[in-house]
């Protein structure tokens, strides 16, 4: 199967650093993992072959980063809980607060984020009850080889993780793309410099856990059920 046809969940995967081509381009790879390069391409209306170029640039190179798709469950977990569920515990309070300073001090400017302290408020809430769901619930499942009853887990930890896509996208929405405006403060620099950072970690969050934990998972009961 030739680049342009593979998913982009597969080529984030297989590919190390397709992650930040994904990024730079503003391609989901996490929630929209199963579309095809070519479709998400043409949703965007990017090069299809400049894109694929980029791509095949990085596969003829030496892996720089942890090649996840290799490592086992219990690693994975164990990754995925001190780089992602601690890092968010970290990154969303200090975004709420910047998010506040900025709404109360700029209020009156065209391009304040009116609204992204309640966002991301909701968003930490949110992110913190499915984060103890995994922890307490589905990782310690997977961890004691008990996929059989993940199935379900897992199901429901996708369409939470549809949300987050949600809450990402309504995010960009408030800050127009997180884009900084001219003349904007340190504390406004500092929020939207927070906010790309918080976008990168949950995006590729939820691509280790849909795309190759879960599918890991999803893929074994399959071969075991056939």
């Amino acid at each position: 199967m030739t680049i342009t046809d593979q998913s982009l969940g597969q080529l984030a995967r297989s590919i190390p650093g397709a992650t930040a081509i994904f990024h730079k381009h503003q391609l989901d790879f996490c929630c929209g993992g199963k579309k095809s390069l070519r479709d998400a391409a043409s949703e965007r209306d990017l090069n299809l072959d400049a894109l694929a170029g980029e791509l095949q640039v990085l596969q003829s190179q030496q892996p720089r980063e942890q090649e996840w798709v290799n490592v086992p469950n219990i690693e994975l977990i164990e990754h995925i809980l001190t780089r992602y569920h601690d890092v968010h515990r970290q990154q969303l309070p200090e975004l709420i607060r910047l998010a506040q300073r900025v709404e109360l001090v700029h209020g009156g400017h065209t391009e304040c984020p009116a609204g992204l302290a309640q966002l991301l408020e909701t968003m930490l809430q949110e992110l913190e009850n499915h984060m103890q769901k995994e922890e307490q619930i589905l990782f310690p499942m997977i961890s004691r080889g008990i996929t059989g009853m993940a199935v379900q887990p897992i199901a429901m930890m996708r369409r939470e993780h549809d949300d987050h896509g949600a809450a990402l996208a309504d995010i960009a929405h408030i800050t127009h793309g997180i884009v900084i405006p001219k003349g904007a403060c340190n504390t406004w620099r500092a929020l939207y410099l927070g906010l790309e950072t918080l976008k990168a970690d949950l995006m590729d969050h939820i691509h280790l856990e849909n795309n190759i934990l879960f599918d890991r998972i999803d893929g074994a009961l399959e071969v075991s059920h056939g």
